[in-house]
């Protein structure tokens, strides 16, 4: 339970963590210069559990800060339900409205039916989160954006880590030579959204690579690499990393067209056994990612391994949050980090 402190009572609008994410809310209330509202969790020998703000909500603006990354102590079914549980519990103690900030949507990959009685798991997480009354969704490079809008019928707003990593390779590398792939044809709108980004911040033209790839009963084949990359720094720009395996063999594939070095940049990485394998490969000169999954990666993978460079994501939603409670657009977001009417 968080110790109970001071909040002013006269503000309208309140943040509050759970606990498998409250460091992550801790450092975006910091970022947003706004308080973390206390929240009492108590969980019980059975597993249930209890959730109850300490500050009265009613007639505000709660923004409510979950990842929903599995981990050995809280699998993605348990965050889920718990979060559920908290949206509810605020809306009937008098919440005017409700934003979840989730980082990592759990589900989001199965948007669609590919066989028969497929279900379609990234709607069915929309029904629950709108029947808690939720007004407002905002998360981090989602797989399919399009198909989580169909999912939804409130507002929902995407946050993109692309911007983020623009400014950081564009700061590493800023001579020419570079070029961004995508370890699939399915990710080619991404990267060359990312190409866009990392063009301006340099200033100059980067080229644009892909892996082909297929797929079929769960044994993946192909390899063949579509653009130059001989003597080059190759970028592979990918939304997640679950085991690495598709991150691994388009490194490899890169490698043997001639990449001078293969760099790797993903948002989510839930599973750590899959960041290890990408930092273990010589394959792969570095990894970019972001802490979107909080603590899933804690003692599986080396705080400060030399190959590995974690881009927080706090001030990204601290941003999104000032501009919410301001009426100023989140536009700026998407399209440069730092945001340039900062």
């Amino acid at each position: 339970m968080i110790g109970r402190n001071t909040v002013n009572a006269l503000t309208t609008h309140l943040l509050f963590g759970l606990g498998e994410s409250r460091g992550l809310a801790a450092d975006i209330a910091r970022a947003a210069s706004i308080e973390l509202a206390p929240l009492e969790e108590r969980a019980f020998e059975e597993g249930e559990f209890k959730l109850r703000p300490l500050v009265p909500v009613r007639d505000r603006t709660v923004f409510v800060v979950q990842s929903l990354a599995g981990s050995a102590d809280a699998p993605v079914a348990h965050r889920l339900v718990r979060l559920l549980f908290l949206l509810f519990g605020l809306r009937d103690a008098g919440a005017s409205r409700t934003i979840a900030l989730v980082p990592y949507l759990s589900f989001a990959r199965k948007d669609r039916r590919t066989q028969l009685r497929d279900p379609v798991n990234t709607r069915y997480v929309a029904q629950l989160l709108e029947s808690t009354g939720l007004g407002r969704l905002i998360a981090l490079d989602v797989h399919n954006p399009a198909a989580l809008d169909n999912a939804f019928r409130i507002p929902l707003d995407h946050l993109s880590a692309l911007p983020m990593f623009a400014d950081h390779f564009a700061r590493r590398y800023p001579g020419s030579g570079l070029v961004v792939a995508s370890p699939d044809v399915g990710g080619i709108k991404r990267v060359q959204l990312f190409r866009e980004f990392l063009a301006r911040r340099l200033e100059k033209d980067v080229e644009l690579a892909f892996v082909e790839k297929r797929r079929a009963g769960g044994v993946v084949s192909g390899g063949t690499i579509v653009g130059n990359v001989a003597g080059r720094t190759v970028i592979v720009l990918d939304d997640l990393c679950a085991t690495g395996g598709t991150l691994m063999r388009a490194a490899a594939g890169l490698r043997e067209a001639g990449a001078e070095a293969v760099h790797v940049a993903v948002t989510h990485a839930p599973l750590a056994a899959g960041l290890a394998a990408l930092l273990a490969t010589d394959r792969i000169a570095g990894v970019v990612a972001t802490d979107s999954v909080g603590t899933a990666l804690h003692g599986h993978v080396p705080s400060r391994h030399p190959k590995l460079t974690i881009l927080p994501i706090a001030p990204l939603f601290a941003q999104a949050v000032t501009r919410i409670m301001s009426g100023a657009p989140l536009a700026p977001l998407l399209e440069r980090w730092p945001p340039a009417d900062l």
